[in-house]
């Protein structure tokens, strides 16, 4: 039996090939050629050695040399080196060494985090058992989990991790926790009966899959699948054959690097051939003029500045409880359209709670947030005592005493210890002011028939201090219900009128609860024993509890704040639909009456799901193949989605969205090492947060560029009109680097700080094909490109004509460039509205600090006379000095007349 007959199903095939879960007990056992005495030794060790070791393979990553050299395969980088290579052409050291350390810097950064990418399958791998109880040669032995093969016969026990897919041969209480698979956050019980072919893969209750957790009974199983042939396994493969996708930002400046790398050449070249060839400069003087031409029109410090405000996000989104795990992931969210998230544990608390109450009289709602025993009981939105209400409060102390859970109180926490329905039964007792422990010793526990998938409920035996012996049972409630005989009217006992009790139970299960019935006896005598034939047909129905997973608070508020900036969240779960929709219409989700289960996803083709997934908003009992397909449908119409999720079933799907969300605390190692993002508080209301944040860094990228590149394109204007009037050139190539390299990167880094615009969160998500360079973008950079070269050219001949010698007019030059980057920032802080407002001319810590830093360093450059040595400086006359303040309050002035023209004629221009 090889690894493919497995995988093919042949002889021991996956659960999609050959449906286990679908075949009795003995027909498994014959297709797998075993007995329920387990293996031989030599047995097991022949198909070891046919399908392998019952282990996920390790992917062969991509050497480190190989990573490193792929982070210079970008054209950007490639710009950069050739500004570095230019500047060392021209003797400019200090600059090429700057430039290089950006490059390296952006490096570093990359090969890092593509190391911590391949960490994804190793966290998958750690999740397998390591050690197993079987049955060898017709003995109990333990053995390693991975020499595990097809027909072994496991046993399974409280706190145990199953160690392959096993089909259960035979259960008692067997229950496992399957949330890493399904998302459900209950246990799940496990038998040996024939369940339906095409069970979804959270209702496949003969089947125990490896890696989920034993929680309680008892059980034995033979091994249907190992290793990668496993539903884990799958959910591995998915996970190394997800092709991850570039963010929005990355393709845009991939774009923008072509786009300015085609231009330089282009301009580069044709100016080199009109010197050379059309004027007669010499060859040697027209390559370094060119040299100067490209050096101006690099923005070198764009990637630097680029890397700080996305780190600048990341601090900012790790206060708020986000952790980015890589850096372009942080400009993602701000591009966001639509959340994918899961239920159970993100948009839910996962703590099982009473939600609502049921007596033959009335239906109370509770109150209260999971396991906090705190809340109320309320009819009709009222608040009722408890104490006031016999029937009630004997339905709850029922729930109370036929219960083994405990809760435990530690640190503000309450948690339950033991099934977290029995825990939800024990919170609603005490917020009724019940005491578990006061009401065991009152009625003492004296005997119990434990829960069985058989018979389908529990009940205990009790003991009071006045010879009393009552017993308290519950259970799924169409099996009570068979099993009694009276129920509690008006404090009176009556017989028992089925009908209405089945149309509550059905009200309740609309209402998305688990439904839970429980019922009393008080026997002649005082047993010691109980037995079965003492809970069938004399019992007196008490009524009904209601238990729901409830959505977190502060994600409904999320919700809609998500909904407010144009993003749609969807809800993709393995829980039942009903329960789905009825978390849904309390979220405030879109479209919550529209569910879609898994089978309807498999109906679909790919055109179809394409079609239909845009329009819903609930997506129930979903495997980890559905939610990869939903969020591949999704991006193929080009939404930028972000997938949330905490158990191993989400791994894939978060690895394929533009941003994997996983959960920091209740979260799977696999889903954080698969995810861009980590909430450390599991809470999705860090996610708008993180948004908000997102479209802040967006914004803010969009200054910087639209502050480099019109600084940029002046100097480039300027050179080119100097080369073909056959002028003198205003700026030298060594000016222009430091005016570049210097006040343009010191004054650009202080816009990575700005704060978050009034309407970030008010205004729809950019597409994932908006250019960087957009009408008003390319606008903005020729007019204010124009304007530059005007003050470079009008300050450069004006003090010529006033007899300035050529050193002291390219200071001059270089001294108006600077100041007229100093007013063009305090005018670019704000894309489209009045920067002449008071917040506007103070302007934040940052830009200060950075106004200041330029100003001293452009006073060094200006009258320092080693600083002369190397840039051929001269000091500025103070009556210069005002001229150039004067051009600079000038283009302050008229970028702001630009702004109020735009916003008259075209009120979104400034959104562009």
């Amino acid at each position: 039996m090889s690894r493919r007959d497995q995988e093919s199903g042949a002889s021991g095939g996956s659960t999609d090939s050959v449906t286990w879960h679908a075949l009795t007990a003995d027909t498994v056992l014959d297709r797998l050629r075993s007995t329920r005495a387990g293996l031989s030794s030599e047995e097991a060790a022949r198909r070891r050695a046919e399908v392998g070791p019952n282990r996920l393979p390790e992917s062969r990553g991509r050497s480190p040399v190989k990573r490193l050299l792929s982070q210079f395969n970008n054209l950007l980088i490639v710009v950069l080196l050739v500004a570095a290579t230019l500047s060392a052409l021209m003797d400019h050291w200090v600059d090429a060494v700057v430039i290089l350390g950006v490059v390296l810097v952006n490096a570093v950064i990359g090969f890092v985090q593509e190391g911590r990418a391949e960490e994804a399958l190793n966290a998958i791998r750690g999740m397998l058992a390591p050690k197993a109880s079987v049955k060898r040669d017709g003995k109990r032995v333990q053995i390693p989990a991975e020499d595990l093969v097809p027909g072994d016969i496991v046993l399974l026990e409280p706190g145990d991790r199953v160690p392959a897919d096993v089909r259960v041969l035979q259960g008692r209480g067997l229950h496992t926790h399957e949330a890493v698979l399904t998302g459900e956050s209950v246990a799940v019980e496990k038998s040996a009966e024939v369940v339906p072919e095409d069970a979804a893969l959270g209702d496949r209750g003969s089947i125990a899959h490896s890696g989920t957790l034993v929680v309680s009974g008892q059980g034995e199983g033979v091994v249907v699948t190992t290793g990668p042939a496993t539903e884990i396994g799958r959910i591995s493969g998915m996970l190394a054959g997800v092709q991850e996708l570039t963010t929005p930002l990355l393709q845009q400046m991939s774009v923008f690097a072509r786009r300015l790398t085609a231009v330089i050449g282009v301009v580069v070249a044709a100016v080199f051939l009109y010197g050379w060839g059309l004027q007669g400069q010499p060859g040697a003087e027209m390559f370094m003029i060119v040299v100067g031409l490209a050096v101006a029109t690099i923005p070198e410090g764009l990637p630097t500045i680029l890397t700080v405000t996305l780190a600048i996000g990341v601090q900012r989104m790790a206060g708020r409880n986000a952790i980015i795990r890589r850096l372009p992931a942080v400009e993602t969210l701000g591009a966001l359209s639509i959340i994918c998230s899961d239920k159970t544990g993100t948009l839910t608390r996962n703590e099982m709670m009473v939600a609502s109450v049921a007596t033959a009289d009335d239906i109370f709602s509770v109150t209260g947030n999971g396991y906090d025993p705190h809340g109320d009981f309320r009819r009709d939105e009222r608040p009722v005592d408890p104490d006031t209400e016999p029937a009630l409060m004997e339905l709850l102390r029922a729930g109370c005493l036929c219960n083994d859970a405990a809760l435990q109180h530690r640190e503000d926490i309450w948690s339950v210890n033991g099934d977290p329905m029995e825990g939800a039964l024990l919170v609603a007792a005490m917020k009724a002011g019940l005491d578990p422990v006061t009401e065991g010793e009152r009625l003492h526990r004296v005997d119990v028939i434990p829960f069985d998938s058989e018979h389908r409920f529990m009940a205990t035996l009790h003991h009071d201090h006045a010879g009393g012996a009552p017993v308290f049972l519950k259970g799924a409630p169409e099996r009570v219900l068979e099993m009694c005989t009276f129920q509690r009217r008006d404090g009176e006992t009556v017989a028992l009128d089925i009908a209405p009790w089945r149309a509550r139970i059905q009200e309740l299960a609309g209402r998305g609860q688990r439904v839970l019935a429980a019922a009393t006896f008080h026997p002649a005598d005082e047993p010691d024993r109980l037995h079965f034939s003492d809970v069938e047909g004399e019992l007196e129905l008490l009524g009904l509890f209601g238990l729901i997973d409830p959505p977190r608070d502060e994600a409904i508020a999320a919700v809609q704040d998500c909904r407010a900036a144009g993003i749609r969240v969807k809800m993709i779960t393995g829980d039942h639909g009903t329960t789905a929709g009825a978390i849904a219409r309390q979220l405030g989700l879109e479209n919550p009456d529209d569910v879609v289960t898994g089978p309807d996803l498999d109906a679909l083709d790919d055109a179809a799901l394409r079609e239909r997934a845009p329009a819903v908003d609930v997506f129930a009992r979903t495997s980890p193949a559905h939610k990869l397909r939903l969020v591949e449908a999704l991006q193929y119409r080009g939404d930028v989605v972000a997938m949330t999720g905490d158990g191993v079933n989400d791994a894939p799907a978060l690895k394929r969205a533009d941003v994997g969300v996983a959960m920091g605390r209740g979260g799977t190692e696999a889903a954080r090492e698969s995810a861009e993002m980590v909430l450390a508080d599991d809470n999705f209301a860090s996610i708008a947060a993180a948004v908000r944040e997102g479209r802040t860094v967006y914004d803010n990228l969009k200054k910087a560029i639209l502050f480099l590149l019109p600084v940029n394109g002046g100097e480039a204007i300027s050179i080119l009109l100097a080369v073909l009037a056959g002028l003198t050139l205003p700026i030298t190539p060594l000016q222009i680097l430091w005016v570049n390299m210097v006040s343009s990167v010191a004054l650009a880094m202080a816009l990575a700080f700005e704060p978050t615009e009034p309407d970030a969160m008010r205004r729809p998500p950019r597409r994932r094909d908006e250019p960087i360079l957009s009408l008003l973008v390319v606008w903005r950079v020729a007019f204010v490109s124009a304007l530059f070269a005007l003050g470079i050219f009008g300050i450069f001949a004006w003090t010529r004509s006033q007899g300035a010698d050529l050193e002291q007019a390219r200071t001059y030059a270089v001294n108006t460039l600077v100041v007229m980057e100093i007013f063009y920032l305090f005018n670019v802080r704000y894309l489209a509205g009045r920067s002449l407002t008071l917040r506007g001319i103070l302007g934040t810590r940052a830009v200060l600090i950075a106004l200041a830093a330029v100003v001293v360093l452009q006073l060094m450059f200006t009258y320092a006379p080693f600083m002369s040595h190397f840039f051929d400086t001269r000091p500025v006359e103070f009556v210069h000095g005002v001229e150039i303040l004067a051009i600079g309050i000038v283009l302050f002035a008229i970028l702001e007349l630009e702004k109020a023209v735009r916003r008259h004629w075209a009120p979104r221009a400034g959104e562009a």
